[in-house]
């Protein structure tokens, strides 16, 4: 195939992952108009509709579907040969992309790529705050991180925090006036901060575990966050109970201004580890991020 049509080709499927002309021009540093000018030119020279196009998205015909599914694992393979190219250089080079819940990417992932900055200058990295449970490989992340209980079975899993838990906490204000719950399920008689989470598909349900037993409870409360660090900012003024990670919430507690209940329903459970495909070639930038991460104790 002449280069152009191989450069249409690579046009073709910048659109094609980001459903979006003005998404994939800004990743290709091209104008919106020249993606459209190729894509045309594909169509005509294929005498096929490839994308159907509405004001607000771009969608694959099932002729571009079928186009997609046949040139992706090709231009992967092309993509996973040059990353290998880099083996050749003094120094590790290219771009390593990683998605990370806010909690993960500020107390682990930052950490360690401000460690890794000076001794790599040739690596550059991507990483996207997100809640969600990003499909990574349809994303084109690197890698994930998530906790150990949420990890599917075809990825590659590496440990790189300490086992975790969860605790409960007020402010001594709030707990003044209302008194402090003594089992889980005292919990709806209280003012409780909700967390809604994309992860949990809604409000995250409180689970605790005390000599086997297992209770779940979804509170109830005049508050509602999408973000831990502002439903703790309440739970801090007195405005109700909240449940955080503990380490998140360490800080307040030292500071006396959160004060932890049913501290022994509360056990530890796995902790974060970073999932990539088990089929991915890895290349030597993301070993040496997947190394630097790595949990090796206390």
């Amino acid at each position: 195939m002449a280069r152009d049509g191989i450069n249409d080709l690579s046009v073709f499927l910048a659109i094609a992952r980001e459903h979006s002309f003005t998404r994939a021009a800004a990743k290709l540093g091209v104008s919106p108009s020249a993606l459209s000018h190729s894509v045309r030119l594909l169509e005509e020279r294929l005498g096929i509709r490839l994308l159907t196009r509405t004001t607000r998205r771009v969608s694959l015909t099932e002729a571009g579907e079928r186009l997609l599914k046949s040139i992706q694992p090709h231009f992967d393979g092309i993509e996973a040969a040059l990353s290998q190219l880099t083996e050749l250089r003094d120094k590790p080079a290219g771009l390593v992309r990683i998605t990370a819940g806010e909690h993960a990417a500020g107390s682990i992932i930052w950490p360690t790529i401000e460690r890794l900055l000076p001794e790599y200058p040739d690596i550059k990295f991507e990483i996207t705050s997100d809640s969600a449970l990003t499909d990574i490989v349809a994303e084109r992340y690197d890698a994930g991180v998530r906790l150990g209980e949420q990890l599917d079975a075809d990825m590659v899993a590496v440990r790189i925090s300490p086992d975790m838990r969860m605790v409960t906490v007020a402010s001594p204000s709030y707990l003044k006036r209302h008194g402090k719950p003594e089992a889980p399920q005292d919990l709806t008689s209280h003012a409780c901060i909700n967390l809604r989470l994309p992860t949990y598909g809604g409000y995250l349900v409180w689970e605790f575990e005390k000599e086997g037993r297992e209770v779940k409870v979804r509170v109830d409360g005049p508050l509602a966050f999408n973000n831990s660090v502002l439903a703790m900012r309440a739970a801090c003024a007195g405005a109700g109970i909240g449940h955080f990670l503990e380490d998140h919430a360490l800080a307040e507690i030292r500071a006396g201004r959160l004060v932890p209940v049913l501290d022994d329903w509360s056990p530890p459970f796995a902790g974060y580890h970073l999932y990539y495909p088990s089929r991915r070639q890895m290349s030597p930038a993301f070993a040496v991020v997947v190394d630097a991460l790595r949990y090796r104790g206390p």
